[in-house]
């Protein structure tokens, strides 16, 4: 009922604007390998499709973010302009990385008003963030209020939401918390990005098998990270991003699951381990995963 009562006037419009949608991606038995195209902020949104295809991608992760390819506050008329340079070339837009947490807000409505007439599928949010148990108790009514919002908008624009499993200064984002958030919402509407590094951090010595056996009945999008455990003398271990196939994640057992149980979503690939490189590192955890993806999947 609030989730109705917060929308009035755009949940007609918008889903006017869904059923009107060109074109959208074929359907695929593996998953589509993206790139963050944040990665390459230095390259304007219209040369970025040119470059992301011819590095070897299958489509883009479009970064529409306040820092991003995309600002929201200029969507009506940057968005459809950086979609259709990407379509036009044959390359797929499967999802967009956003910062929006609330429905209501303006923003929320212009980015995926406009996103629907792309056919893009899917969207990833911005986070919540939490301080502790207590904070989370308290404000988990709110977000869910935001998340249920969001995926009213969501269903009108025919795109689902796939939160993720962001661990680094975001308590409360780990899947067993998104899971008490997301349980009693339509899961067409709304899953996981699923994380595999920060699952492996969270699930310990047993890895990420755990937080993915929540997420998987959920799983919309997957983002692709490898780390390092870092521990100075006399200091506290971190992570360390590094690239891929170089850290403690087992790469061979998570695609394995993948592809048991038949994923074929988007795998976005972040490549945040501040290579000396650009070009090379980006190359490197492409082949990377076009590797597993050959070895899980066959072919």
């Amino acid at each position: 009922m609030a989730a109705g009562a917060v929308l009035p006037g755009v949940a007609r419009s918008v889903e006017q604007a869904a059923q009107a949608r060109p074109g959208a991606m074929l359907p695929r038995s593996t998953p589509c390998v993206c790139l963050y195209s944040k990665v390459l902020i230095k390259v304007g949104y219209i040369d970025l499709p040119m470059i992301v295809q011819a590095l070897g991608f299958d489509g883009v992760d479009l970064s529409v973010e306040h820092d991003g390819h995309v600002l929201p506050d200029k969507a009506e008329n940057q968005l459809m302009p950086a979609l259709e340079a990407c379509t036009g070339i044959g390359l797929d837009v499967p999802m967009i990385t956003t910062g929006l947490t609330k429905a209501q807000d303006r923003e929320s409505e212009e980015v995926l008003g406009l996103a629907t007439y792309i056919r893009v599928p899917f969207f990833r949010p911005g986070n919540w963030k939490f301080t502790g148990p207590v904070e989370i108790e308290m404000q988990l009514p709110y977000v869910q209020r935001d998340v249920a919002n969001l995926a009213l908008l969501g269903r009108y624009t025919k795109m689902a939401m796939g939160i993720h499993n962001y661990m680094d200064g975001a308590e409360g984002a780990a899947v067993a918390d998104i899971s008490r958030v997301i349980r009693p919402i339509d899961p067409q509407w709304v899953g996981y990005d699923f994380d595999v590094a920060y699952a492996t951090r969270e699930g310990g010595p047993a890895g990420f098998e755990g937080p993915l056996g929540i997420a998987l009945p959920r799983l919309k999008m997957v983002t692709v990270r490898d780390f390092k455990w870092d521990q100075p003398p006399g200091g506290a271990r971190t992570a360390k991003p590094c690239p891929l196939g170089d850290g403690v994640v087992d790469f061979a057992k998570f695609f394995a699951a993948l592809a048991k149980a038949r994923f074929a979503g988007p795998i976005t690939l972040p490549v945040d381990h501040s290579p000396a490189g650009e070009v090379e590192a980006i190359k490197h955890d492409l082949a990377f995963v076009r590797k597993q993806i050959a070895a899980a999947y066959g072919g």
